[in-house]
This record gives C-alpha cells, structure tokens and sequence, in this order.
C-alpha cells in the first residue's frame, strides 16, 4: 500500500477482549508503528450488523465493503467447563466463523488477512517449550479438542488459500490471554478472570478459603491482551519477503507469548497478592488439571523483532482494577 492509500482495516470481533485491544491500538496508531502506512480506518460490525455465522450474509457484506485488511478475532471461548459443557458449539462455531470470512475474503479479492488461533493447537504431550513446528504431531487434549481441531484447520485454510490463490494469509497463535474486557463469568471463563473474580468476592466476605480447580502443579504461560495486539499489528505490517523468509508454506503460523510460565499455584499466590486476599488456598485435585504444562517457543516471534512487555503481576494488577471499575456489568 502506498502512503498516501488510507488503509481499510476489518476487525471481526472487535468487542471481544483481543478484537478490542487491537482496535485501541490502531486507534492510537502512528508513523512509528506503521511508517509505509496512512493511518488506517477501521471498520467493525456488531453482532447484530452481521452473523458471522450465516455465510451468505458474510459474503455480502464483503461485497458491499472496501476492505484492505482482515483481522480475524471473532471467536467463542471459554475454560476448560466451557469446553467440555459445549464441545459442539465450539467446533462448530469456530469452524464456521473463520471459513466464511476467509472465503469472503477471497471472493473479495481481499489479498491481507490475519487469522488468530490458539496454543491449544498443540499436542497434549509436546516438547516443552512449543515450537510451530509440533503441529499435529499428536494426540490433542481432550478437554479442549474440538475448539483445537477448529483453530488447526483456520490455520490450515490460510495457508490453503495462500498456497493455491497466491493470498497472503497470516497466522498467529497466542498463548493465555488475560486483560481489560476479559469474561469474567463464574462458570464459563478462562483460570485468570475465574480467579481474580473468585478471590474478589472472597475477600469482601472474609472467606476462610478459596477453592481452586485441579492440582496447582500444572504450569502455565499468561500473555496481556495488549502485548497481543501489539504482536499482531507487528506480524500483519511485516513486508512478505520477511514474514516467509521465518515461515514455511506448511507452517505458516507464528507463535505469540512471553516464554516465561508460572504453575497455577504461584499464578493463585499472585492474584491473592494483587486482590488483597487473606486466607488459604485450598486446591482441589478431583478437579481436571488439563496439559501439564503448557510454553511457547517465541524465538521466531522475537526473531522478527517483537517481544512482550508486561510482567504478569503488573497485569494482574491492571487488569484487576478494569474488573472493580466495570463490577456493576458482572453483578447482572
């Protein structure tokens, strides 16, 4: 795109925690983040603006539009009750999202896309840290296969419609996400909002205890939904020769997160910290513990010149403060 081409950009989800952060940042964006670019225009859709579910009504409105750009980070998600409570909502969802608007896409000659997966693409028992290239090298984790299968094929269409349309199509797949608009809902949110609103609520009753699902030993790695958006308007305004010169044609994704994990015990002894809890921390090991750890190689990532910025614990912290600021929503 030339300077003086004001690019349009189309974020599908953009009230979702990542959609949203993405869109604050192309807000603020400026010759330093995207020096061959104008500031680009956004152009977002609301649920009842478009069913991202119903094709022919993507497929229009690509048609009706004039996009340069699509960011793909439209997508239901949950924790590992989700998952397991609604396994058929989640492939098919997923599946369904993402194969209309890249189809869309490619009917509107639509040449730039970024699709974001998940980590959850990789085998239950890969090697640790998890490089891209341990795609479907195994057995999936069972709480969370469908919502996998449906993340592996987006990744497999892009690279599809790049291989057989000449498209440049990107991946990235992002490690736990946490931040402002997270879910916070009690049954059906990831293990940070879960817990942050877990541990609010015990300390404004004086609970002696709080409960967590599992062993505590599982390890995880927890990316802030900025640092994300940031990666991903990095990867997107890569010039092609670069972003395929760090990819191959059949694993063309790239890895987004921090490189440093935490056992959910210590993420647990965090979030107490951070929401000033007093009391104890009771783990219930009848509960399901998923993978037993979970890293992601981001050596090709910082290869390209991105790392992450924020520290888990200022994070939390941020993050819990955006909860008390928006508690009235989370009480309806």
């Amino acid at each position: 795109m030339t300077a003086t081409h004001k690019p349009v950009i189309f974020i599908a989800g953009h009230r979702g925690m990542v959609g949203s952060a993405i869109a604050r940042q192309l807000h603020a964006y400026g010759p330093d983040q995207a020096p061959n670019q104008a500031r680009p225009e956004l152009l977002t859709a609301s649920r009842g603006e478009l069913d991202l579910l119903d094709q022919q009504a993507v497929n229009a409105f690509f048609q009706r539009q004039r996009i340069d750009q699509v960011i793909i980070a439209a997508a239901k998600v949950g924790g590992i009750l989700a998952n397991n409570s609604l396994p058929a909502e989640f492939i098919y969802q997923n599946l369904m999202i993402e194969a209309n608007l890249i189809q869309a896409a490619h009917q509107a000659d639509i040449q730039q896309l970024l699709f974001l997966g998940s980590s959850c693409i990789y085998p239950r028992e890969a090697p640790q840290p998890m490089a891209e290239d341990a795609l479907l090298t195994g057995p999936l984790e069972p709480t969370n296969e469908p919502y996998a299968i449906a993340k592996i094929a987006g990744i497999k269409l892009c690279e599809s419609y790049n291989r057989q349309y000449g498209r440049d199509y990107r991946s990235v797949m992002p490690t736990n996400l946490y931040g402002p608009g997270d879910n916070f809902h009690p049954e059906h949110s990831h293990v940070i909002p879960a817990l942050l609103r877990r541990f609010h609520e015990a300390t404004q009753a004086s609970a002696p205890e709080v409960v967590i699902w599992g062993s505590g030993t599982p390890k995880r790695e927890f990316l802030h939904v900025d640092d994300m958006a940031a990666a991903c308007l990095h990867v997107l305004n890569l010039d092609l020769e670069t972003y395929q010169a760090n990819t191959r044609p059949m694993c063309s994704h790239i890895n987004v997160g921090t490189g440093v994990d935490v056992t959910i015990r210590e993420l647990a002894e965090t979030i107490a910290r951070v929401t000033g809890y007093q009391g104890d921390l009771r783990f219930d090991p009848t509960k399901p513990d998923g993978p037993p750890r979970k890293l992601l190689d981001v050596s090709r990532l910082n290869a390209l010149g991105w790392q992450a910025q924020c520290d888990l614990e200022t994070g939390l912290g941020q993050t819990y403060r955006w909860f008390l600021d928006n508690l009235e929503r989370f009480r309806r």
